[in-house]
């Protein structure tokens, strides 16, 4: 999965005293585009090669090595050799090292909650970082905030040698394989949720509902909880058109997964077809 960089290890303690050297790695994004060397030979920008990166914060390191968000490009000088897509699309950049997709995503997930926490939203008052931990302070009234994480579920459905595949409305802008997924409300257990996505997108009620693995999810600064269920009593589908455009019972040998195995959905599917879940 996209997490998966071992050896190498990621160190996301924060420390406000850290400064950037030549070889630090700067992430400049614009929305959800990022810049990043169209070769892929060195994936992004690093400081020494970046003229006026004033405003930098200290995102994280790998195996030592510090990477930052810009967060005031009016001054940047930024080479020619560089150029701009979409974060997500870099999962599908064969040449782009495992460890940079996924300091890319985490890196999203910090830029996103950064770029939407300028104000207090008790006293409208201006944010300032904290040096002490990760999170952004309100002077004016005290209030603290914390980077949002937003837990969601995956739902491997199966019936004996067959699991639940689904594909995402078109707007959504997806077409591949997936799983039943949701995001997890107030006052709802990761198990309930579970229960109460499949029933609304595919009208099945399931049973048997167990954990089996997690996954940071930058993209949509999720934390994504895997679980394996069975159809109770029927595998009539009733598809929720707003949210699907098909939802089918596939056989274990006719699975295809998905076109990179970054994602816990692949991870599930694949695990599946092999026959390690029944």
């Amino acid at each position: 999965m996209i997490q998966d960089i071992e050896p190498m290890k990621l160190d996301n303690s924060y420390n406000a005293d850290i400064t950037a050297d030549n070889d630090s790695v700067v992430f400049i994004f614009d929305e959800r585009e990022i810049a990043y060397r169209g070769d892929c030979a060195d994936t992004f920008p690093v400081f020494g090669e970046i003229g006026g990166a004033s405003e930098l914060i200290y995102l994280f390191s790998i195996d030592g090595r510090k990477y930052f968000l810009c967060t005031d490009t009016t001054e940047l000088s930024i080479p020619e050799k560089f150029s701009c897509t979409d974060v997500k699309n870099l999962r599908r950049c064969v040449n782009i090292p495992r460890h940079e997709v996924f300091a890319s995503a985490t890196a999203y997930h910090l830029y996103k909650w950064y770029a939407s926490n300028r104000f207090c939203g008790e006293c409208g008052g201006t944010l300032i970082h904290t040096t002490a931990e990760r999170a952004l302070l309100c002077p004016h009234c005290g209030e603290l905030i914390y980077p949002r994480i937003n837990p969601a579920v995956i739902a491997g459905v199966t019936d004996g040698d067959r699991i639940l595949v689904t594909r995402y409305a078109g707007s959504r802008g997806v077409n591949y394989d997936a799983l039943v997924a949701g995001f997890v409300e107030i006052g709802e257990t990761p198990e309930q949720t579970v229960a109460r996505e499949v029933m609304e997108e595919t009208g099945l009620k399931v049973k048997n509902i167990r954990y089996y693995k997690s996954q940071p999810w930058g993209y949509s600064a999720g934390l994504l909880m895997g679980f394996y269920c069975e159809a109770d009593s029927s595998d009539k589908i009733v598809l929720d058109e707003s949210e699907l455009q098909s939802a089918v019972w596939v056989k274990r040998e006719d699975i295809k997964g998905q076109p990179d195995n970054f994602s816990l959905t692949h991870e599930m599917m694949m695990k599946f077809k092999s026959g390690e879940i029944r």
